[in-house]
């Protein structure tokens, strides 16, 4: 992570955080994802997107998903870079809220279902220290078809 003062009242922030996804599927179909797009948050402030690729995921199976976010010089007040360094290296942790929609089918025999979509809103917290995710509580929404 780095931040670096811009003049008057602002900071520039870069970072990235390599997020590992585990996929559950305990149905007894498989499970077509399209590409799936996250705005991860600081405190309300966006700070970066990640991708997914596409993937299909057989039915009883856990599948491993990483995605990568990159923040590249993204503008922040100097009080919210400020709150962020605090959170990273004096309390060892970091609120981050991970929003996106995912799209779905439902495979049986070769043949797809129609599309779903739906909406993803996690709050996570990680370990700037350990490198590592210590809370995590995920809802989903607004199943559309």
């Amino acid at each position: 992570m780095g931040i670096t003062p811009n003049p008057p009242s602002t900071a520039s922030l870069s970072l990235t955080i390599r997020l590992l996804f585990s996929a559950v599927n305990p149905n007894k179909v498989g499970i077509k994802y399209g590409q799936s797009s996250f705005t991860v948050m600081y405190r309300g402030i966006p700070l970066g997107r990640a991708s997914v690729p596409g993937f299909f995921q057989q039915a009883h199976s856990t599948r491993q998903v990483i995605a990568t976010i990159s923040v590249d010089r993204v503008n922040l007040l100097q009080a919210d870079a400020s709150d962020l360094i605090r959170d990273a290296s004096l309390n060892d942790r970091v609120d981050l809220r991970v929003l996106g929609d995912v799209a779905a089918k439902i495979r049986v025999i070769n043949f797809d279902s129609p599309g779903v979509q739906v909406s993803v809103d996690c709050a996570i917290v990680i370990s700037p220290r350990k490198q590592s995710l210590t809370y995590k509580q995920c809802g989903f929404d607004g199943l559309s078809v």
